[in-house]
């Protein structure tokens, strides 16, 4: 907490702080307090009228769901249509290259061509070569 509003929310701190005003200050930061506290609840009050009508809304949507025979679940499923994306799978290998020691390299086709396929195409030879069939 600042220390200022240490200093206001505390009596008698508050009252050593504003002990060298005039009656007339004083009367001014009542004035403004009053025009500040009046705003903060006008705006609670507008507030709490929008959740409210958030919660009449809701409440009658849910009326006409009950009354159409749907559940809140009906509208978060999907409705039986599938996604035409496949995330989450991988794409299917398109060449194997086999090296020296056995090793295979599966590529998909996709992406910067590995080494080895590069390799491979220099020392003459084709892409056909090693295509999965």
């Amino acid at each position: 907490m600042s220390e200022f509003l240490k200093t206001l929310t505390h009596g008698r701190k508050l009252q050593g702080a504003v002990k060298e005003l005039s009656t007339e200050e004083l009367e001014s930061v009542q004035e403004k307090l009053a025009n500040i506290i009046e705003n903060r609840k006008v705006k609670e009050a507008e507030q709490l009228k929008e959740v409210q009508e958030k919660q009449a809304k809701i409440e009658e949507i849910r009326k006409q769901l009950e009354a159409a025979g749907l559940d809140v679940e009906d509208l978060q499923a999907d409705g039986g249509v599938k996604k035409s994306k496949r995330s989450g799978q991988k794409r299917p290998v398109k060449y194997i290259l086999k090296d020296k020691e056995g090793n295979e390299h599966p590529w998909t086709g996709i992406g910067r061509m590995p080494k080895v396929f590069s390799q491979a195409l220099a020392n003459g030879k084709t892409l056909d070569k090693f295509k999965v069939k």
